[in-house]
Protein backbone atom coordinates (compact mmCIF):
# COMPACT_ATOMS: atom_id res chain seq x y z
CA UNK A 1 0.00 0.00 0.00
CA UNK A 2 1.33 3.43 -0.96
CA UNK A 3 1.51 5.79 1.98
CA UNK A 4 0.05 9.30 1.67
CA UNK A 5 3.12 10.49 3.60
CA UNK A 6 5.17 10.06 0.43
CA UNK A 7 3.81 13.52 -0.43
CA UNK A 8 5.71 15.09 2.50
CA UNK A 9 8.60 17.43 1.55
CA UNK A 10 11.81 15.58 0.66
CA UNK A 11 10.25 12.10 0.68
CA UNK A 12 12.18 9.59 -1.44
CA UNK A 13 10.29 6.30 -1.98
CA UNK A 14 11.78 3.08 -0.63
CA UNK A 15 12.31 0.12 -2.92
CA UNK A 16 12.10 -3.64 -2.55
CA UNK A 17 10.35 -5.09 0.49
CA UNK A 18 9.69 -1.63 1.94
CA UNK A 19 8.15 -0.16 -1.18
CA UNK A 20 5.20 2.07 -0.33
CA UNK A 21 6.80 4.23 2.37
CA UNK A 22 9.68 6.71 2.36
CA UNK A 23 13.28 5.53 2.36
CA UNK A 24 14.24 8.94 3.74
CA UNK A 25 13.15 12.57 3.75
CA UNK A 26 16.38 14.12 2.52
CA UNK A 27 18.83 13.62 5.40
CA UNK A 28 19.44 10.03 6.49
CA UNK A 29 21.80 10.80 9.37
CA UNK A 30 19.68 13.62 10.77
CA UNK A 31 16.71 11.26 10.76
CA UNK A 32 18.72 8.57 12.56
CA UNK A 33 19.92 11.02 15.20
CA UNK A 34 16.36 12.21 15.78
CA UNK A 35 15.14 8.65 16.37
CA UNK A 36 18.10 7.89 18.64
CA UNK A 37 17.22 11.03 20.65
CA UNK A 38 13.59 9.95 20.98
CA UNK A 39 12.00 12.39 18.55
CA UNK A 40 10.08 12.00 15.31
CA UNK A 41 8.28 8.94 13.99
CA UNK A 42 8.60 6.26 11.30
CA UNK A 43 5.87 5.47 8.78
CA UNK A 44 5.37 1.69 8.75
CA UNK A 45 2.00 1.82 7.03
CA UNK A 46 3.16 -0.63 4.35
CA UNK A 47 3.15 -3.45 6.92
CA UNK A 48 0.24 -5.86 7.12
CA UNK A 49 -2.21 -5.66 10.03
CA UNK A 50 -4.09 -8.75 11.21
CA UNK A 51 -6.53 -9.02 14.12
CA UNK A 52 -7.96 -11.96 16.03
CA UNK A 53 -11.13 -11.54 18.08
CA UNK A 54 -13.34 -13.93 20.04
CA UNK A 55 -13.25 -15.47 23.49
CA UNK A 56 -10.81 -18.22 22.45
CA UNK A 57 -8.33 -15.87 20.70
CA UNK A 58 -5.45 -16.22 23.18
CA UNK A 59 -5.80 -19.95 23.87
CA UNK A 60 -6.12 -20.60 20.13
CA UNK A 61 -3.08 -18.52 19.19
CA UNK A 62 -1.15 -20.23 21.98
CA UNK A 63 -1.53 -23.52 20.06
CA UNK A 64 -0.15 -22.05 16.83
CA UNK A 65 2.60 -19.66 17.88
CA UNK A 66 6.05 -20.16 19.35
CA UNK A 67 5.31 -17.67 22.14
CA UNK A 68 3.38 -18.21 25.37
CA UNK A 69 0.27 -16.08 24.86
CA UNK A 70 -2.56 -17.96 26.61
CA UNK A 71 -2.40 -15.53 29.54
CA UNK A 72 -1.08 -12.46 27.73
CA UNK A 73 -2.16 -9.39 29.77
CA UNK A 74 -3.88 -6.55 27.92
CA UNK A 75 -1.38 -3.98 26.71
CA UNK A 76 1.69 -6.22 27.02
CA UNK A 77 3.67 -6.44 23.79
CA UNK A 78 5.22 -9.65 22.58
CA UNK A 79 6.47 -11.21 19.37
CA UNK A 80 6.01 -14.71 18.02
CA UNK A 81 6.82 -16.95 15.10
CA UNK A 82 5.00 -19.55 13.07
CA UNK A 83 7.23 -22.42 12.03
CA UNK A 84 7.03 -25.13 9.43
CA UNK A 85 6.78 -28.76 10.49
CA UNK A 86 10.58 -28.90 10.21
CA UNK A 87 11.07 -25.89 12.45
CA UNK A 88 11.90 -23.34 9.76
CA UNK A 89 10.59 -19.80 10.24
CA UNK A 90 7.57 -18.96 8.08
CA UNK A 91 6.00 -15.92 9.78
CA UNK A 92 6.90 -13.32 12.40
CA UNK A 93 4.11 -11.51 14.27
CA UNK A 94 4.44 -8.44 16.49
CA UNK A 95 1.51 -8.65 18.91
CA UNK A 96 -0.49 -6.84 21.52
CA UNK A 97 -3.91 -7.64 23.01
CA UNK A 98 -6.17 -4.71 23.90
CA UNK A 99 -8.53 -6.76 26.08
CA UNK A 100 -10.91 -7.78 23.30
CA UNK A 101 -8.70 -8.06 20.20
CA UNK A 102 -5.20 -9.29 19.40
CA UNK A 103 -3.50 -6.86 17.02
CA UNK A 104 -0.46 -7.95 15.01
CA UNK A 105 1.64 -6.29 12.38
CA UNK A 106 3.59 -8.41 9.94
CA UNK A 107 6.06 -8.06 7.09
CA UNK A 108 4.85 -6.59 3.80
CA UNK A 109 3.74 -9.32 1.42
CA UNK A 110 3.20 -11.97 4.10
CA UNK A 111 -0.30 -11.26 5.40
CA UNK A 112 -2.21 -13.20 2.73
CA UNK A 113 -0.35 -16.44 3.42
CA UNK A 114 -0.63 -15.83 7.15
CA UNK A 115 -4.37 -15.22 6.93
CA UNK A 116 -4.87 -18.37 4.86
CA UNK A 117 -3.00 -20.43 7.44
CA UNK A 118 -4.89 -18.95 10.38
CA UNK A 119 -8.24 -19.49 8.67
CA UNK A 120 -7.34 -23.12 7.98
CA UNK A 121 -6.66 -23.69 11.69
CA UNK A 122 -9.86 -22.22 13.18
CA UNK A 123 -11.78 -25.51 13.44
CA UNK A 124 -14.32 -25.24 16.29
CA UNK A 125 -12.60 -22.38 18.16
CA UNK A 126 -14.53 -19.19 18.83
CA UNK A 127 -12.26 -16.83 16.92
CA UNK A 128 -12.50 -14.45 14.00
CA UNK A 129 -9.47 -13.48 11.92
CA UNK A 130 -9.48 -10.26 9.93
CA UNK A 131 -7.20 -8.38 7.55
CA UNK A 132 -7.19 -4.79 8.83
CA UNK A 133 -4.46 -3.45 6.56
CA UNK A 134 -6.83 -1.40 4.42
CA UNK A 135 -8.15 0.62 7.38
CA UNK A 136 -5.26 0.49 9.87
CA UNK A 137 -1.74 1.87 9.56
CA UNK A 138 1.29 1.20 11.76
CA UNK A 139 3.64 3.99 12.84
CA UNK A 140 6.63 3.80 15.16
CA UNK A 141 7.58 6.23 17.91
CA UNK A 142 11.15 5.75 19.14
CA UNK A 143 12.11 4.96 22.73
CA UNK A 144 12.03 8.12 24.80
CA UNK A 145 9.43 9.83 22.64
CA UNK A 146 6.99 12.03 24.55
CA UNK A 147 4.57 12.19 21.62
CA UNK A 148 1.08 11.14 22.58
CA UNK A 149 -0.93 8.40 20.94
CA UNK A 150 -4.13 9.60 19.26
CA UNK A 151 -7.37 8.68 20.97
CA UNK A 152 -8.44 5.18 20.00
CA UNK A 153 -5.00 4.05 18.85
CA UNK A 154 -3.80 0.64 19.99
CA UNK A 155 -0.30 0.91 21.46
CA UNK A 156 2.36 -1.78 21.43
CA UNK A 157 5.19 -0.65 23.73
CA UNK A 158 8.61 -2.29 23.56
CA UNK A 159 12.13 -1.40 24.78
CA UNK A 160 12.78 0.04 21.31
CA UNK A 161 9.74 2.32 21.21
CA UNK A 162 6.01 2.24 20.62
CA UNK A 163 4.19 0.82 17.62
CA UNK A 164 0.83 2.49 17.11
CA UNK A 165 -2.09 0.97 15.23
CA UNK A 166 -3.90 4.02 13.82
CA UNK A 167 -6.92 4.49 11.58
CA UNK A 168 -5.35 4.81 8.13
CA UNK A 169 -7.56 7.81 7.42
CA UNK A 170 -5.88 9.68 10.29
CA UNK A 171 -2.29 9.05 9.19
CA UNK A 172 -1.69 12.49 7.70
CA UNK A 173 -3.19 14.26 10.71
CA UNK A 174 -0.96 12.21 13.01
CA UNK A 175 2.12 13.10 10.94
CA UNK A 176 1.34 16.80 11.24
CA UNK A 177 1.42 16.53 15.05
CA UNK A 178 4.08 13.88 15.69
CA UNK A 179 7.22 15.76 14.76
CA UNK A 180 9.77 15.23 11.99
CA UNK A 181 9.34 12.04 9.95
CA UNK A 182 12.19 9.55 9.62
CA UNK A 183 12.46 7.14 6.73
CA UNK A 184 12.71 3.39 6.79
CA UNK A 185 16.48 3.53 6.17
CA UNK A 186 17.00 5.32 9.50
CA UNK A 187 14.77 2.79 11.24
CA UNK A 188 16.69 -0.09 9.64
CA UNK A 189 20.09 1.33 10.62
CA UNK A 190 19.00 1.40 14.27
CA UNK A 191 17.55 -2.11 13.94
CA UNK A 192 20.92 -3.37 12.72
CA UNK A 193 22.66 -1.61 15.61
CA UNK A 194 20.24 -3.31 18.01
CA UNK A 195 20.94 -6.74 16.45
CA UNK A 196 17.24 -7.33 15.80
CA UNK A 197 16.49 -9.89 13.05
CA UNK A 198 13.79 -9.32 10.46
CA UNK A 199 11.83 -11.94 8.55
CA UNK A 200 12.85 -12.04 4.91
CA UNK A 201 16.08 -10.19 5.63
CA UNK A 202 17.88 -12.34 8.20
CA UNK A 203 15.88 -15.42 7.22
CA UNK A 204 15.85 -17.77 4.27
CA UNK A 205 13.92 -20.97 3.59
CA UNK A 206 15.91 -22.98 6.15
CA UNK A 207 16.38 -20.55 9.03
CA UNK A 208 15.56 -21.82 12.51
CA UNK A 209 14.98 -19.46 15.47
CA UNK A 210 18.17 -20.39 17.33
CA UNK A 211 20.33 -18.97 14.55
CA UNK A 212 18.97 -15.45 15.02
CA UNK A 213 18.68 -15.17 18.80
CA UNK A 214 14.88 -15.41 18.68
CA UNK A 215 14.83 -17.97 21.51
CA UNK A 216 13.28 -16.19 24.46
CA UNK A 217 12.08 -13.03 22.75
CA UNK A 218 9.87 -14.85 20.23
CA UNK A 219 10.14 -18.53 21.22
CA UNK A 220 9.07 -19.76 24.67
CA UNK A 221 10.82 -22.99 25.62
CA UNK A 222 8.40 -24.08 28.36
CA UNK A 223 5.08 -23.93 26.52
CA UNK A 224 2.94 -26.65 25.01
CA UNK A 225 3.04 -28.21 21.60
CA UNK A 226 3.08 -26.22 18.36
CA UNK A 227 4.16 -26.96 14.83
CA UNK A 228 7.95 -27.20 14.62
CA UNK A 229 8.44 -27.56 18.37
CA UNK A 230 10.35 -30.82 18.00
CA UNK A 231 13.13 -29.06 16.07
CA UNK A 232 13.25 -26.20 18.58
CA UNK A 233 13.55 -28.59 21.53
CA UNK A 234 16.05 -30.89 19.84
CA UNK A 235 18.45 -28.12 18.86
CA UNK A 236 18.13 -26.43 22.24
CA UNK A 237 18.70 -29.59 24.26
CA UNK A 238 20.98 -31.71 22.10
CA UNK A 239 22.84 -29.59 19.63
CA UNK A 240 23.73 -26.24 18.14
CA UNK A 241 22.25 -24.40 15.15
CA UNK A 242 24.26 -24.69 11.92
CA UNK A 243 24.58 -20.90 11.55
CA UNK A 244 24.68 -17.87 13.83
CA UNK A 245 23.87 -14.19 13.50
CA UNK A 246 26.76 -11.73 13.75
CA UNK A 247 27.09 -7.95 13.72
CA UNK A 248 29.72 -6.56 11.38
CA UNK A 249 31.72 -3.34 11.48
CA UNK A 250 32.60 -2.70 7.84
CA UNK A 251 35.60 -0.94 6.38
CA UNK A 252 34.52 2.70 6.15
CA UNK A 253 36.84 3.51 3.26
CA UNK A 254 34.66 1.58 0.83
CA UNK A 255 32.18 3.65 -1.19
CA UNK A 256 29.60 0.91 -1.65
CA UNK A 257 27.96 -1.18 1.05
CA UNK A 258 27.98 -4.96 0.55
CA UNK A 259 24.34 -5.72 -0.13
CA UNK A 260 22.20 -8.60 1.09
CA UNK A 261 23.50 -11.93 -0.16
CA UNK A 262 27.11 -10.75 -0.42
CA UNK A 263 29.33 -13.74 0.33
CA UNK A 264 31.49 -13.71 3.45
CA UNK A 265 34.89 -15.39 3.54
CA UNK A 266 37.71 -15.62 6.04
CA UNK A 267 40.16 -12.79 5.31
CA UNK A 268 43.15 -15.06 5.92
CA UNK A 269 41.98 -17.42 3.17
CA UNK A 270 42.21 -14.75 0.48
CA UNK A 271 39.70 -13.98 -2.30
CA UNK A 272 39.42 -17.64 -3.32
CA UNK A 273 38.63 -18.89 0.18
CA UNK A 274 35.50 -20.85 0.90
CA UNK A 275 32.24 -19.09 1.65
CA UNK A 276 31.39 -19.08 5.38
CA UNK A 277 28.26 -16.93 5.34
CA UNK A 278 26.46 -14.00 3.74
CA UNK A 279 25.33 -10.47 4.52
CA UNK A 280 21.64 -10.15 5.41
CA UNK A 281 21.23 -6.38 6.01
CA UNK A 282 23.72 -3.53 5.66
CA UNK A 283 23.33 0.11 6.65
CA UNK A 284 25.15 3.38 7.19
CA UNK A 285 24.90 4.30 10.85
CA UNK A 286 25.18 7.89 12.04
CA UNK A 287 27.76 6.99 14.72
CA UNK A 288 29.15 3.55 13.87
CA UNK A 289 29.61 4.08 10.14
CA UNK A 290 28.92 1.19 7.76
CA UNK A 291 27.56 -1.84 9.61
CA UNK A 292 25.73 -5.05 8.77
CA UNK A 293 24.08 -8.16 10.08
CA UNK A 294 25.17 -11.48 8.62
CA UNK A 295 24.68 -15.20 8.99
CA UNK A 296 27.88 -17.24 9.26
CA UNK A 297 28.62 -20.89 9.92
CA UNK A 298 28.58 -21.72 13.60
CA UNK A 299 32.19 -22.86 13.66
CA UNK A 300 33.62 -19.58 12.31
CA UNK A 301 35.93 -18.34 15.11
CA UNK A 302 34.51 -15.32 16.93
CA UNK A 303 37.81 -13.46 16.47
CA UNK A 304 38.23 -14.30 12.78
CA UNK A 305 38.78 -11.43 10.36
CA UNK A 306 36.16 -11.54 7.63
CA UNK A 307 35.65 -10.23 4.14
CA UNK A 308 32.17 -9.29 2.94
CA UNK A 309 32.79 -9.38 -0.77
CA UNK A 310 35.72 -6.96 -1.15
CA UNK A 311 35.03 -5.19 2.14
CA UNK A 312 36.94 -5.99 5.33
CA UNK A 313 34.68 -6.73 8.29
CA UNK A 314 35.16 -7.19 12.03
CA UNK A 315 32.50 -9.27 13.76
CA UNK A 316 30.69 -8.93 17.08
CA UNK A 317 28.94 -12.00 18.46
CA UNK A 318 25.15 -11.86 18.52
CA UNK A 319 24.43 -15.59 18.80
CA UNK A 320 27.11 -17.55 20.60
CA UNK A 321 28.71 -20.45 18.68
Amino acid sequence: MKSPLLSLPGAVPAEGADEGVAAHYGDLFREQRALADGTGFVDLSHRGVVTVTGEDRLSWLHLLLTQHVSELPPGQATEALILSANGHIEHALYLVDDGTTVWAHVEPGTREALLAYLESMKFFYKVEVADRTADTAVVHLPAGSIAGAPEGAVVRETPYGRDLFLPRAGLEAFAAEAGPPAGILAYEALRVEQHRPRLGFETDHRTIPHELGWIGSAVHLQKGCYRGQETVARVHNLGKPPRRLVFLHLDGSEVHLPGPGTEIRLADDGPDGRKVGFVTTSARHHELGPVALALVKRNVPVDARLMAGDTAAAQETVVAP
